[in-house]
């Protein structure tokens, strides 16, 4: 009988930790998920109206922007960052009256293009680029390139019409910085100066070459005289000849 018992007992203590074991592993024990990791916002989504608003004295060039709906087109995935030479609104002041409202919207949008670097620049990095530097105007250096120079501190950019200095950055954080300039960078592609017009084809049906009086005309003239003074000099001859035998 005392075995019988303490077989029943072992039985017993073996299912109640059996038991145990499968509360301690059931779901309510298990392991909460992760929380999910939000993305990192892309540099498309960054908003260049936003920083300039911020700065309060880029009024015009914002206008110019939004004018021109160029903002997006600036900050474009493909391109190695993007660097903004931003005028401020003394700088757009101190143009000739009315200059920007003799552009044609291409001009315009060459100008928005023009302030804009595709790629990022530090400010220590602007003191020692190789000029020419490329802008979003063109695909390569000249009418609407750009050149940089350093003293000391302070950095300086040459359009070939205007030379701007460069104050601190607005913003700066890769992969865009805004810079101020003191002054709108007028690109030689724009504002410099313009070829000579062509001279206009002349029109169908006009001859191309014509008689001019000193050559062949003159000398045809010159022919006609002579023929008409030989035949009145034979003619006069003529009537002095039958006058004298008449007298005869």
């Amino acid at each position: 009988m005392a075995s019988v018992a303490l077989r029943i007992l072992c039985a017993a203590i073996f299912l109640f930790m059996a038991d145990g074991v499968s509360l301690a592993t059931g779901p309510a024990a298990a392991a909460a998920p992760a929380a999910p990791v939000a993305a990192a916002p892309s540099s498309g989504k960054l908003n260049l109206t936003a920083i300039l608003e911020k700065a309060k004295h880029f009024n015009t060039y914002i206008n110019l922007l939004t004018s021109t709906q160029e903002t997006s087109q600036l900050l474009n995935p493909k391109q190695q960052g993007l660097t903004l030479l931003a005028p401020s609104d003394a700088a757009f002041a101190a143009l000739k009256s009315g200059t920007l409202h003799t552009l044609s919207d291409q001009d315009k949008i060459a100008l928005v293009k023009y302030h804009a670097l595709p790629r990022y620049y530090t400010f220590g990095q602007l003191q020692t680029v190789t000029n020419p530097v490329l802008t979003l105007a063109s695909g390569n250096a000249g009418l609407f390139g750009m050149n940089f120079s350093s003293i000391g501190n302070n950095v300086n950019v040459s359009t070939g019409i205007v030379n701007a200095a460069i104050s601190g950055p607005v913003y700066s954080q890769n992969p865009v910085a805004v810079y101020q300039v003191d002054k709108v960078l007028l690109p030689l592609g724009v504002f410099g100066p313009k070829p000579p017009a062509p001279a206009p084809m002349p029109e169908v049906g006009t001859p191309m070459l014509t008689v001019s009086p000193s050559s062949g005309g003159s000398a045809t003239s010159g022919c006609q005289s002579r023929f008409v003074f030989s035949n009145g000099f034979a003619l006069a001859m003529a009537v002095l000849s039958v006058g004298f035998v008449a007298c005869l």
